[in-house]
C-alpha cells in the first residue's frame, strides 16, 4: 500500500490536503541541522562537522561513519560466583570476534560484514550497523582470567568471568613468651 493512501486511510483525508493544512497553520522554520537530518533520512551524501575538528572541515557522511567504530551494547552482572557479559551481536560469525583481557578490563572487539552491497539509492532505511565495533569495560571486581569463557549463541555473545578467590583473613592471637 503507498504512503499517501495509508496516511489517507488512517487519517480519513487526503495526504496532501493535510500537509497543506499543517504547513499553513504552523511556521515551519528550516535550520542547517534540520536539512542536514533530511539529507541523511533520504539516504543522500551530506557533510558532517566532526566534534572537535575545526570549523570549515567538513567531512562525506561515509568518509566519518567509515573512521567512526561501532560500539556494542552491553549487559554486566554478577552472580554469586561469576560477572556475566551478555551483548547482541547477531551477524557475526566467532572467527571475526576477539575478547581480550588486560587488568581489569575486558575488551570485545568484531566485525559485522556486509554479505551483499546494496546502492545507497536502493535504501527505504539503512539502519544496521556494518564494519568494525568495539567495547571496553572495566570490570568491578577481580577475576579469574584462566576460567573464563565465552559462547556465541543465536546471535547473542555471553562472557562468564569466574570470580577471583577472595583472600581469606585470619586473625592471629599473639602469646605471651612464658
Amino acid at each position: 500500500m503507498a504512503r499517501g493512501r495509508l496516511l489517507s486511510k488512517i487519517m480519513g483525508g487526503d495526504e496532501e490536503e493535510m500537509v497543506d493544512e499543517i504547513v499553513d497553520n504552523e511556521e515551519v522554520e528550516e535550520t542547517e541541522e534540520s536539512q542536514e537530518v533530511q539529507a541523511r533520512s533520504r539516504g543522500r551524501k551530506s557533510k558532517v562537522n566532526v566534534e572537535g575538528s575545526e570549523e570549515g572541515e567538513d567531512k562525506d557522511r561515509e568518509d566519518w561513519i567509515s573512521e567512526y567504530e561501532g560500539q556494542l551494547t552491553l549487559d554486566v552482572y554478577q552472580t554469586k560466583d561469576n560477572v556475566i557479559i551478555k551483548s547482541t551481536i547477531a551477524g557475526v560469525k566467532t572467527e571475526d570476534l576477539d575478547i581480550t583481557i588486560a587488568n581489569d578490563m575486558v575488551t570485545i572487539k568484531g566485525e559485522r560484514k556486509k554479505e551483499a552491497e546494496v546502492k545507497d539509492d536502493d535504501y527505504f532505511y539503512q539502519e544496521c550497523y556494518w564494519g568494525n565495533f568495539s567495547r571496553s569495560i572495566i570490570l568491578p571486581v577481580d577475576i579469574d582470567v584462566e576460567g573464563v569463557q565465552a559462547e556465541l549463541k543465536d546471535g547473542i555473545l555471553t562472557i562468564v568471568l569466574p570470580k577471583a578467590a577472595k583472600a581469606k583473613t585470619k586473625k592471629i592471637k599473639v602469646k605471651n613468651p612464658v
